[in-house]
């Protein structure tokens, strides 16, 4: 595919075959978070690999929507805002380079036929203890990853009018 075809083709699966992802098509999704541009080039994120087989019932205290756990594999991209890049004004750019990285992940996966749901809606508590997070450690967002079980709906969009403006407001 092309990029953007790629874009056009990724959306939020909510339903999963239990079919295994390979470990080669695990490792180019994970390279592509790699590669992401992050402010100053810090890498302030880690992302955590958790297959989920035996381990379902915990993983639905973090987000309980029973799609979360269908995948062998959920991913969990955490920050960590001690490590990030910070504006001269005190703003934190951590936030904003776990979602580049995330980002480059889910459309690596798509471009892979692989299917992904960002999930922000979950418990980060209860994340921080399934996971044994240190305390410097924040997850950030997380996604199921996967062959989709399901199809694409229809995506809105504010049209390029809306949402771009030029030289000023």
């Amino acid at each position: 595919m092309n990029f953007i075809e790629v874009v056009k083709s990724r959306y939020s699966a909510r339903a999963y075959k239990p079919q295994p992802v390979e470990e080669e098509k695990l490792k180019q999704v994970l390279e592509a978070a790699r590669l992401a541009p992050t402010a100053a080039n810090r890498q302030p994120f880690r992302l955590i690999v958790i297959h989920t087989e035996g381990r379902e019932e915990e993983l639905g205290l973090i987000y309980s929507a029973p799609w979360f756990v269908q995948t062998p594999i959920v991913i969990c991209a955490c920050g960590i805002p001690s490590q990030s890049w910070v504006r001269r004004d005190g703003k934190s750019f951590c936030d904003v380079d776990v979602a580049i990285a995330m980002d480059h992940l889910i459309l690596a996966a798509a471009d892979l036929g692989l299917g992904t749901c960002w999930v922000g809606a979950f418990d980060p508590d209860v994340a921080r203890q399934v996971l044994g997070l240190p305390d410097d450690v924040e997850p950030i967002a997380f996604t199921p990853l996967g062959y989709p079980a399901d199809m694409p709906g229809y995506k809105s969009r504010e049209s390029l009018d809306d949402l771009v403006r030029y030289e000023r407001w």
